[in-house]
């Protein structure tokens, strides 16, 4: 442990300031805000992505998530086949850019409790960046800003499973 909070422990010191742009996906999959939830959780199965992100006449507009579906669809018991993705989409659409370091994307996903930052460059989405892979790719980020802010109730299931 540091003496005071300027000193860094020596693993923090040799930390590789990982960037968004060093492990998001760059296959996003979009889809236009009409398409019904059904069809949108037929894609999410069939391109085994756990999110989508939401257009409207070439724009991006929110994203959706298995939890959306889950929470505002199975949940409520209300009917996939009748209702738009535009009306369940978590939006507006929270995005970094790729020189994000992976200590700012997840204090980032603590404050506004979400699991996906989109990523954009020039207003161009180019990838997305979710907390399992900054999980596998540097969990001490994740340890060290547990010590400065608490994470929300619906990401520590994700930290308990990668992070001792």
């Amino acid at each position: 442990m540091p003496k005071d909070k300027t000193e860094k422990t020596t693993k923090e010191k040799n930390l590789i300031p990982l960037k968004a742009k060093d492990v998001m996906i760059t296959e996003v999959a979009i889809l236009d805000e009409n398409v019904y939830v059904k069809k949108a959780a037929e894609i999410m199965v069939q391109i085994d992505m756990g999110a989508i992100i939401v257009a409207a006449e070439g724009k991006t507009k929110g994203i959706l998530t298995e939890r959306d579906i889950i929470k505002r669809i199975v949940a409520e018991g209300k009917d996939a086949n009748k209702i738009k993705v535009k009306n369940i989409m978590s939006s507006p659409l929270i995005t970094i850019n790729p020189k994000t370091t992976l200590k700012e994307a997840a204090h980032i996903m603590f404050e506004k409790k979400i699991k996906n930052l989109p990523v954009s460059h020039k207003n161009r989405l180019i990838g997305l960046v979710n907390l399992h892979d900054i999980c596998k790719s540097q969990p001490q980020v994740l340890r060290q800003l547990r010590k400065v802010i608490e994470p929300p109730k619906n990401l520590q299931k994700v930290l308990r499973n990668y992070i001792i």
